[in-house]
C-alpha cells in the first residue's frame, strides 16, 4: 500500500482527508538544520580575522573557508535531492545532519588552516544533503493552511540565520565563552544537532520513498561540474582580479550545463532514471518560478555584503555593534515571515509582487537617507531596515511555495534540490556584480563619504533587482501558470 502523504501532490491536497499533520516541534526539528546550514554562511564572516590570526593562516586559505563550503554546497544540492527521492527524506534529513554536526565539530577543533577548509567542504556536502530535504517533507507532509504557515517558518529561518549570523558570531566571540574565541561560531552546531537528532525519529514521519532505486552518477558529476563553473569564478573571480582561468570556466558552464540536460534526456529516452525527469524541467511554472527566485536571491546576500561593509569599513562600527543594526531588519523579517500565510491566503501569489515592491522602497528610502540623511542617518537607518526587512519577509516564503506548487510527489526531492542551487547560484551571482559596482565606485578611496557612495550605488542596483522580482513573478508565474 503507498503512503498517503507520498500520493499528495505538491499542490497541497491532501491524499487522505484524515490524514494528519505532524506538529510545530516536528517542523521546529525541520528547520533546525536549515537554520544551521543558512548561518554558517554568514557567521565565518565575522570570525575570519581571529581564526585568520589564530590559525596563522594564509589569505588564499581565509578565502577557501569561505568559499569552499559556498561551492561544495551547491555542487551537491540537486544530488542531495536525488537521494532524498530514493532511500527516503528523513533518513537524508538525518544523514545530513548527523555529518553537519560532525564538521561543525571538526571545524571547531581544527588545528591549522588546511584542516578547517576541509572540515568546512565536508559541512558544504553535508548541508547539500540536508537542505533539500527540509522543502521536500514540508511539501509532503503539511496541506492546506498549516502547509502556509510551515513555508513561512521556513523562510522565517532562512531569513532570521542571514540576517542574525553577523549578531550571533559578534556576540560569541565579543562573550569568548571558555576562551573558544571563533571555534564557539562552529561549536555552536553541536547541541542543535545532537537535539535534532534525538528528537528527528519520533517527530517526523517516516516518508516512503518513490520506488527509484538507482543513482546517476554520470548526471551527477555533469551537475556538480555545472554548478562549480558558476558558482566558483563568481566567488572567486572578483577578489583576484578575473583571471584567466575564471572566465574559462564561466564560458565552460554553459556548454556543461547544456550536456547535463542533453544526458538527462537521452537517458529518460533510453527507460533509466535521470538525476533531473526532463518532465521537471518541462513545467512551466516550476521553471519561471526558478527565474524569479534567480532575480530575488540577486539582490538577497548582496544586501547583506554591502550593508556589512558600509558599517564596519565605511563608519567603523564593530562587528557586534553592526550586527545589532542588523537586528532591526531581522525583527521586519520575522513579522513579516510570521504574517506570510494570512497574506498568502488573502491574495493569493499578490504579497510576492506587493512585498517585492515594499523592498524597492525601502531600498528607495535607504538611498534617499544615505545621500542627504546627514547626522541623523543612522539613527534613520534603523527603521528603514525595518522596512526593507518586512519587504524580504513578504517575498520568500511565498516565492518558495509558489514555485513547488503542483509538482508531482516523485520529484519533491530534486526539485528541492533545483531550487535551493538556484538560490545559491543567486546570492553568488548578486554577491559578485554587487562587489564590482561597490569596489568599482570607491576607486580604492576609504574615506566615509566614499563608502557612502558605493552604498548608495548599490541600492540603486538592488531597487532594479527588487522590481525585477515584481515583473517576473507577475509575467512568468501567475500569467500562463
Amino acid at each position: 500500500m503507498s503512503n498517503p502523504i507520498a500520493s499528495a501532490s505538491l499542490a497541497g491536497a491532501p491524499a487522505h482527508a484524515t490524514q494528519q499533520q505532524p506538529g510545530r516541534l516536528a517542523l521546529l526539528v525541520m528547520l533546525s538544520g536549515t537554520f544551521m546550514v543558512v548561518l554558517d554562511f554568514f557567521i565565518v564572516n565575522v570570525a575570519l580575522p581571529a581564526l585568520q590570526a589564530d590559525l596563522r593562516a594564509s589569505t588564499g586559505t581565509v578565502q577557501m573557508v569561505v568559499a569552499g563550503y559556498g561551492l561544495a554546497n551547491a555542487a551537491g544540492l540537486i544530488t542531495g535531492g536525488r537521494l532524498g527521492d530514493i532511500f527516503g527524506r528523513r533518513r537524508m534529513f538525518m544523514l545530513g545532519l548527523l555529518l553537519f554536526t560532525l564538521a561543525s565539530l571538526a571545524c571547531g577543533l581544527a588545528p591549522n588552516g588546511d584542516v578547517l577548509v576541509a572540515a568546512r567542504v565536508l559541512q558544504g556536502m553535508a548541508g547539500a544533503v540536508l537542505q533539500p530535504q527540509v522543502l521536500a517533507m514540508i511539501a509532503l507532509v503539511y496541506t492546506g493552511e498549516s502547509r502556509a504557515k510551515a513555508f513561512g517558518a521556513y523562510g522565517l529561518a532562512l531569513g532570521l540565520g542571514a540576517a542574525l549570523g553577523q549578531l550571533i558570531g559578534g556576540v560569541l566571540i565579543h562573550l569568548d565563552i571558555a576562551h573558544l574565541g571563533w571555534r564557539s561560531c562552529f561549536l555552536i552546531n553541536i547541541p542543535i544537532g545532537v537535539a535534532g537528532l534525538l528528537l528527528a525519529p519520533r517527530f517526523i514521519p517516516p516518508l516512503a520513498n518513490t520506488g527509484a532505486s538507482r543513482l546517476d552518477l554520470v548526471g551527477m558529476l555533469l551537475a556538480a561540474a555545472g554548478s562549480v563553473a558558476v558558482v566558483l569564478p563568481l566567488v572567486e573571480g572578483r577578489q583576484q582580479g578575473w583571471p584567466v582561468w575564471s572566465i574559462a570556466m564561466l564560458v565552460a558552464a554553459l556548454p556543461l550545463l547544456a550536456l547535463f540536460a542533453w544526458y538527462q534526456r537521452w537517458l529518460a529516452a533510453r527507460g533509466g532514471a535521470p538525476l533531473v525527469a526532463p518532465a521537471l524541467l518541462a513545467h512551466r511554472r516550476f521553471v519561471r518560478g526558478l527565474l524569479a527566485t534567480l532575480a530575488f536571491y540577486v539582490g538577497n546576500a548582496s544586501l547583506y555584503l554591502v550593508l556589512a561593509l558600509y558599517l564596519q569599513q565605511g563608519l567603523h562600527i564593530a562587528p557586534m555593534h553592526s550586527g545589532l543594526v542588523f537586528t532591526a531588519m531581522a525583527v521586519g523579517f520575522f513579522l513579516a515571515s510570521m504574517g506570510s500565510a494570512r497574506l498568502a491566503k488573502r491574495f493569493g501569489g499578490a504579497p510576492i509582487a506587493r512585498g517585492a515592491l515594499l523592498l524597492a522602497a525601502g531600498h528607495v528610502l535607504q538611498l534617499g537617507n544615505v545621500l542627504w540623511g546627514g547626522q541623523h542617518m543612522l539613527a534613520l537607518m534603523v527603521p528603514i531596515l525595518f522596512v526593507q526587512g518586512l519587504g524580504l519577509g513578504v517575498v520568500m516564503a511565498p516565492l518558495v511555495s509558489a514555485v513547488l506548487a503542483g509538482l508531482p510527489p516523485q520529484h519533491a526531492g530534486v526539485a528541492s534540490g533545483v531550487l535551493a542551487m538556484v538560490q545559491q547560484t543567486g546570492n553568488a551571482l548578486g554577491v559578485a556584480l554587487i562587489g564590482l559596482l561597490f569596489y568599482g565606485q570607491l576607486h580604492g578611496a576609504v574615506t566615509p563619504a566614499a563608502y557612502a557612495d558605493a552604498f548608495a550605488a548599490s541600492l540603486v542596483y538592488l531597487t532594479v533587482s527588487a522590481l525585477g522580482v515584481a515583473l517576473l513573478y507577475r509575467r512568468l508565474v501567475r500569467v500562463g501558470a
